[in-house]
């Protein structure tokens, strides 16, 4: 995971933003993700208290919760990042594109893993809910405003309140 990654990702997944230098000084689910990674070290060193206080911080500056006991893997966009929630025991993997509004909750409050694990490739689209210790598999996608509560395998498409799962072949769906 490096800087330089980040801002080309950055830049390669947000088309109205232009240069490396605009990204740095106005994105704020950039400075979620960094301000993240570094409460992340924190929690793993077993400083708690003070990785959710840098996690509360960035949440003030940012409108973005990230939970520093969070997993995330290496290039996630957050785009408008406004209202995203992520939750503790949340696995995010690589190349995930999140927009606003986004919530990785859990559905229990036993302290077991309660919240969504997320594959590689995956869109989740602005206000969608992944609630609960569910997988959404690689190359999947939730479309705005869904709502997730079971399982999605691989290069499906999450749609409606009441999310039903399509699957993607060519240009053609067909629910599973």
């Amino acid at each position: 995971m490096s800087i330089g990654e980040d801002i080309r990702t950055g830049l390669e997944k947000d088309p109205a933003t232009l240069s490396a230098i605009e990204l740095i000084l106005t994105s704020p689910g950039l400075h979620a993700i960094w301000t993240y990674r570094f409460a992340h070290k924190l929690w793993k060193l077993k400083l708690r208290i003070l990785a959710r206080v840098v996690s509360n911080w960035a949440k003030f500056w940012t409108g973005i919760e990230i939970h520093p006991g969070a997993t995330i893997g290496r290039r996630l966009v957050i785009d408008h990042g406004v209202g995203i929630v992520i939750g503790e025991t949340a696995i995010i993997g690589d190349d995930v594109l999140m927009y606003h509004g986004v919530t990785l909750g859990g559905k229990t409050l036993d302290p077991v893993k309660r919240h969504p694990t997320v594959g590689n490739k995956v869109t989740l689209g602005a206000g969608s809910k992944l609630i609960g210790n569910i997988t959404i598999g690689d190359g999947c996608a939730v479309g705005a405003n869904a709502v997730v509560t079971k399982n999605m395998p691989a290069g499906t498409v999450a749609v409606g309140f009441n999310a039903r799962l399509l699957n993607l072949i060519g240009d053609e769906f067909y629910i599973i």
